[in-house]
Order: structure tokens, then C-alpha cells, then sequence
């Protein structure tokens, strides 16, 4: 039977490598006894309290550990210089990209059709569908198709505030994203979220590569469908005259997640995707890690390596502002993990953020942005979002990021447009289970000693494949047209 994983040599717990005892593979033993209310360490941190005494060598989870008070000793900065030096040096890297006129480089080619409001929902997705089933796409090789992006807002709700930042903001990043050739955005005509105002509030920026209709004053449902088909179909020979060209590594923003996670999600995909982050960060291209309630206990390893106390304080309020967000409600913290993320032996919030902060790599914390909004620091960039996978990629989406890479252990059918979507499975089982959904294996971290240096490299290489139009199984599936999903704050009214 294979050896169990120590973490960190002030660990109380190993992690198994395989089923022992009727204790399921990932879950936690105790390396010694653990008195009631004594903390339990991982990853050289804790990650909860014992409940009741705890004997060597016994399976430590959620009917012997809970959470409690965990290190917040944030020191900013002190961990910056060493965060410095572990930005690597390397030749410059080089992808197949889409040259916008304003710059920027993307790594698809869309046409994007974007509901102001959800009354509109139905008119975008039909006329995406009878695009694509008209075949006329295919004498436009450079576009990757159409795709639909509506929602379940826009309406009955403030016209001002978060909630209505959130979705204007998302709005825009997709109309305007480097991956989307041209926008038509589609309303009703009377719903509070007017693309008029939208349009004034970003100053014009990117309003060249979009167009707008109503449902009402285009004369219904029907007519609205033919008029958006006319015009896609007007769009497409501009759309496809872009061709893809050599760019630089630095050019690329690629998104950070995780969901279904498991007990090797810490010790596998996670910190090998942390390394493949910086490996960017090294080529000059920033990565966004997200899921402010999926780091929640780990924190503190940001904050010491800040790159300023301002990029630490932005954090620290954004973590303050989430512990009063869900004593509001009525939640905790510790909602999460998932009953999922538990059967695959995580056991408190403190244990799944540390193994989920891992994506983030080693590099110093380069800046601090509100949901969906637009990075333009490089570097690791830390978004504010909700930890449901997607609502945060919709995010980081609509904040640049042309790529996401997607770590789990559960096993997800989680796609995105138009950004690609990388999957990466944390363990051998996974793999073989979903295999037309998983794009790379890092179970073979553990189960054959592959060095996380080389599956970061490895992953990098993944993702200057997919910017340059390898496709990924997601894409293969067609998923990402129902995945976006805007964070909605606020009444609805």
C-alpha cells in the first residue's frame, strides 16, 4: 500500500494515498493522539479543532475537527521579497493570437450576442442556435462561432449599486473581451439596465465592435430573431478577417478555479497549477485567482506578500466585508466545503483555501480588483467573487482573462466562452472516469512521483496550445453558452 503524504513536518494529519481501513483515498489520519479542542495542522497551518480526543492513526474529519479561530498574523509584506525571488526567469514565450486593433490579443474569435435584460434571454439563444444550424459559419473559418450571453437580471433592481455595477460591468467585458471579434447587444426597451447608459458610463472604450436592437422597437420576438441573424450575418466577413499571429506570453490573462475539489486537490492540481502561474508571471502575463470565500483562512499568505500595504488592505476588506455578508444572512464561512468536497476529505473552509490558494503560486500579490473588473496589472491579480465556479469565471472573464484553467477532483462538466476552458483532473480515477471532459491528469503527482515543476510546465504549455486554438474538451462538448452567470447583490424589486 502506498506511503501516506506529510505535508509539512508540523502536520497532525497525512493524507492517504489509497483506501485503508474503509478511510477513502485523500482523507486525513492522525499522526499522533490530538486532545479535544487541541488546533489540527495542514499544510503547516490549521485547519480546524479537534472536537473530541483523537488516537493516532484514526481518520480525522467532520465528526472529530470543526472550525474555529484560524492564524491572522497577516504581516503585510513580509513575505514580499521572497515572493520576488520566486519569479522565474525564462526565454520569452510566444502564442497564435488575434491582434485587436486597440492591442490587446485574444485567443478565440467570437461574435457575441449579450441580453440587457432576461426578457431578451430567449430571442439571443434562438438566434444563436439557428446560426449555428444554418451552417454559415462555416465559410468564415477565422470565427469560432456565436454565442449567447444572457442572463437572469436586468430588471427589477436598483439602478445603482453593486448589483447593478456587477452586471454592467460583465456586460461590457464580454461586448468588449479580446476573444469577441464584434457584440450585438439585445433588450427589450424598457428594463433598468439601458445599454445607452452603459455606454456612457465606460466612456465609449470598444464601442466600435458592438451594436444594439429592442424587442420592441424592432417589432417582436420574431422580427428580433431575423434582425439579429441579418446582422451577424453582416458582421461575419469583418469578424473573420483577423488572422492569428505570433504574441508574446505576456500578452495573456489566464483565469484561476477550482470546483469539486477533494483531498488531493492541495497536494496535486492545485499547487502544479500554481507553478504553471508562475511560470506566466515570469513571461510577463498576469493570472487572477478568485473565490473570496474559498480562501478564507488562508489569507494570511497573501497578505504577507502584497506588493504594497494598500494591495493588502484591499484584501483585507473585501475578507471583512464577506464575514459581515454572510452573518446578514444567516451563513457562515464555513458553508463551505461542499457535501462533495467532503466525501473527497475536506473537512473545514481552512483546509480547502489553503490547498485552493495554491493556484495562486508563490509571486507577489500584484493588485486587488472588484468583481469584473478590468485587470490591467500583471502579475497575480486577486478578483473579489462568490466561490460558485460560475459566477466567479464569469468575473474573471469579463475582467480580460482569455483562458481559464479549472482544477478538480470531484470531476466537473464546467465549460466557458469565450474563454476556453483547461480542465485539470487531481486524480488518476478522475481521469479515467471523465475522460472527454478532462484535459490534463496531475494524479500522477502522487501516483508515479511526477515533480510539480515539470506538470507546471506542462500545464504552461497546455495553455499556450489552447490560446493558440488547440481545442479544449469543453469546447469539444459545446458547454459554456448556460455557464455565465452574473453575481447578483441586491434586492430584487
Amino acid at each position: 500500500m502506498p506511503d501516506p503524504i506529510l505535508l509539512h513536518p508540523s502536520d497532525d494529519v497525512v493524507i492517504l494515498t489509497a483506501k485503508e481501513g474503509g478511510v477513502p483515498a485523500g482523507h486525513k489520519l492522525a499522526r499522533h493522539a490530538l486532545a479535544q479542542g487541541r488546533p489540527i495542522r495542514k499544510f503547516g497551518q490549521i485547519i480546524g479543532y479537534a472536537t473530541q480526543d483523537i488516537d493516532a492513526g484514526e481518520h480525522v474529519h467532520s465528526h472529530n475537527c470543526a472550525i474555529g479561530a484560524h492564524d491572522r498574523d497577516y504581516a503585510a509584506g513580509t513575505d514580499l521579497e521572497a515572493a520576488r525571488a520566486a519569479i522565474p526567469e525564462a526565454a520569452p514565450a510566444t502564442f497564435r493570437g488575434y491582434r485587436r486593433a486597440d492591442g490587446r490579443v485574444g485567443t478565440r474569435n467570437y461574435i457575441a450576442l449579450c441580453a440587457t435584460v432576461n426578457c431578451s434571454a430567449t430571442v439571443i439563444r434562438q438566434a444563436a442556435e439557428q446560426i449555428r444550424a444554418s451552417g454559415i459559419l462555416d465559410a468564415y473559418p477565422n470565427v469560432d462561432g456565436v454565442f449567447a450571453l444572457a442572463h437572469g437580471t436586468g430588471c427589477g433592481m436598483a439602478a445603482e449599486g453593486p448589483g447593478w455595477d456587477n452586471l454592467q460591468r460583465v456586460l461590457w467585458g464580454y461586448a468588449t473581451h479580446p476573444n469577441v471579434g464584434a457584440a450585438v447587444f439585445v433588450g427589450l426597451g424598457c428594463e433598468v439596465m439601458q445599454v445607452a447608459r452603459m455606454k456612457a458610463a465606460f466612456s465609449g472604450t470598444g464601442q466600435e465592435r458592438f451594436h444594439g436592437l429592442t424587442i420592441q422597437d424592432t417589432g417582436g420576438t420574431r422580427a428580433t430573431i431575423a434582425a439579429i441573424r441579418e446582422r451577424v450575418e453582416a458582421l461575419l466577413p469583418e469578424v473573420n478577417a483577423v488572422e492569428r499571429s505570433d504574441c508574446p506570453a505576456s500578452e495573456l490573462t489566464v483565469a484561476l478555479q477550482c470546483g469539486g475539489s477533494d483531498g488531493y486537490s492541495g497536494i496535486t492540481a492545485n499547487p502544479a497549477l500554481g507553478v504553471a502561474a508562475d511560470l506566466l508571471v515570469g513571461q510577463g502575463g498576469a493570472v487572477i485567482l478568485s473565490e473570496t470565500p474559498e480562501i478564507y483562512g488562508a489569507e494570511q499568505l497573501l497578505i504577507r506578500r502584497a506588493a504594497s500595504p494598500e494591495v493588502a488592505g484591499k484584501l483585507l476588506a473585501r475578507i471583512r466585508w464577506w464575514e459581515g455578508y454572510t452573518a446578514m444572512h444567516g451563513g457562515s464561512m464555513d458553508n463551505n466545503p461542499s457535501p462533495g468536497n467532503k466525501a473527497g476529505g475536506l473537512t473545514t473552509i481552512l483546509e480547502k483555501s489553503l490547498g485552493a490558494a495554491a493556484k495562486g503560486g508563490s509571486t507577489p500579490l500584484a493588485d486587488v480588483v472588484g468583481y469584473a473588473e478590468q485587470v490591467a496589472a500583471r502579475g497575480l491579480i486577486f478578483m473579489d467573487t462568490p466561490g460558485y465556479d460560475p459566477v466567479s469565471v464569469t468575473g474573471q472573464i469579463a475582467g480580460g482573462a482569455q483562458v481559464v484553467v479549472f482544477t478538480t477532483g470531484r470531476g466537473s462538466a464546467f465549460g466557458s466562452k469565450p474563454a476556453p476552458t483547461i480542465k485539470l483532473a487531481t486524480n488518476d480515477r478522475l481521469f479515467t472516469s471523465m475522460p472527454e471532459d478532462m484535459d490534463l491528469n496531475c494524479g500522477d503527482i502522487v501516483s508515479e512521483g511526477t515533480s510539480l515543476a515539470r506538470k507546471g510546465a506542462e500545464i504552461l504549455a497546455e495553455i499556450l496550445a489552447v490560446a493558440s486554438g488547440k481545442p479544449t474538451r469543453s469546447e469539444a462538448l459545446g458547454l459554456g453558452d448556460h455557464e455565465i452567470v452574473p453575481w447578483q447583490v441586491g434586492a430584487v424589486m
